[in-house]
């Protein structure tokens, strides 16, 4: 059985701010970062993107054929330049430690596969006398990173191969394995070859597949084999990517459950692009848009991981990642689902604790709107003593007839609590 999970991951991933460059400072000044500002309100994951044992890795652009840090037994280490702390081939275990002891937890990215350099040099598995290259999938390599080659479950050795890098992460301290290059194409043998290594390890790991789409189609394997799975490909500030994640999460929302958490994709939010995709910035995001994006992660109940350096929030970031009934719908709401479309207006509803309802009007259109929602449509009644409160604005709202009438910014929302 897979690690237990009963809420959707929350924390930060080192993609959408350093690409594949990250160094062990960066790391270490957002973690924290998460145990000042963040930790009371429930975010914990602390993610080391790929490429981490690349020395030379400068920005999001992968360097092709690359040298890469390794072990005798094709496992692939920290580089040390980047990673000071893994000197000596203690690997990833003292800044594990130091995240931990923020109250923390720690988090990597890999890639499906073993290293091209490792089946070149024919290097060694451990716990078998197999070698690299008896089985690599020459066959199953990634279309936009030359580093890896596939792994042929059927073969001797691959499984003591998963085993052997999963064990060496969790001697290190890992919580969270983010495996790439694995849902899409579904990669299934690999997927369950991995959870089969991650409960071979003895520790309680979080797995979480990219890149997306994976196939709805595979749905229920998804969801006995890892926690989270992308729904989509890297998710970054434009407003057509936001629109169109209405989409995947209409399609997905059914499948949402304790455990299994299709996933939106990092949050873009902050300063993102240092050293990735786009250039140094600001999210181009507008703030109506913000509010949209985590209005819509929290109703679906997507994982949040955080994609700026969250060193540089300003005082409007860090209210959006601090809404405590934004947190509550996404970690303790169920039952999210979109109730219906009218026009360019959505609105979504989602269940509560102690009675409590949500409901989101969203206007993904270029003109402001006038929306119009019907709380029957959510199974709410008629009720003298309901009370509801506008979200974003903190303020009181009525009803209308048991409707709930508000004015809605284009790209914007208003979100509903509704306390019977």
């Amino acid at each position: 059985m897979k690690a237990k999970l009963t809420k959707p991951p929350m924390g930060w991933n080192s993609w959408d701010c350093y690409g594949a460059s990250v160094t062990e400072e960066e790391v270490r000044r957002n973690a924290e970062y998460m145990e000042k500002n963040l930790k009371e309100f429930g975010w914990e994951y602390v993610v080391v993107d790929i490429q981490w044992f690349e020395p030379n890795a400068k920005s999001a652009d992968y360097n092709k054929d690359a040298s890469l840090i390794m072990d005798e037994y094709s496992r692939l280490m920290p580089a040390v330049n980047r990673f000071p702390s893994a000197e000596g081939g203690k690997g990833f275990k003292p800044l594990a430690d130091y995240i931990h002891s923020l109250g923390l937890k720690f988090g990597i990215h890999i890639l499906r596969g073993i290293p091209k350099q490792a089946v070149r040099q024919n290097t060694k598995i451990l716990g078998t006398t197999h070698t690299a290259a008896e089985i690599a999938d020459f066959g199953s390599v990634c279309d936009w990173n030359s580093d890896m080659c596939g792994v042929d479950m059927s073969r001797d050795g691959a499984q003591e191969y998963y085993n052997s890098i999963i064990k060496m992460y969790a001697e290190w301290g890992v919580d969270f394995i983010k495996v790439d290059d694995i849902a899409r194409p579904y990669h299934k043998s690999e997927i369950e070859g991995v959870q089969n290594a991650i409960q071979a390890s003895g520790r309680d790991i979080i797995l979480s597949l990219s890149p997306g789409e994976a196939p709805l189609k595979e749905a229920k394997h998804l969801n006995e084999y890892a926690h989270m799975w992308r729904m989509t490909d890297d998710f970054w500030d434009g407003w057509e990517q936001l629109k169109k994640m209405f989409d995947y999460c209409r399609n997905w929302f059914p499948y949402v459950c304790d455990g299994g958490y299709p996933d939106c994709d990092m949050l873009p939010l902050g300063r993102i692009g240092i050293r990735s995709h786009g250039g140094d910035r600001m999210t181009n995001f507008t703030r109506d848009e913000q509010r949209m994006m985590m209005t819509l992660w929290s109703m679906f109940r997507s994982p949040l991981m955080f994609g700026g350096d969250m060193v540089y929030n300003d005082e409007f970031t860090l209210s959006l990642i601090t809404n405590k009934t934004i947190i509550e719908i996404d970690q303790n709401g169920y039952a999210g689902r979109e109730v219906y479309r009218k026009g360019n207006e959505i609105v979504w509803a989602a269940n509560g604790k102690d009675g409590k309802y949500y409901v989101a009007q969203f206007n993904i259109g270029e003109e402001e709107i006038t929306a119009k929602t019907d709380l029957a449509f959510v199974g709410i009644m008629p009720n003298e003593n309901v009370k509801i409160t506008e979200v974003w604005e903190n303020k009181k709202a009525e009803l209308n007839d048991n409707t709930i009438i508000s004015t809605v910014p284009p790209h914007g929302v208003k979100l509903f609590e509704i306390v019977l």
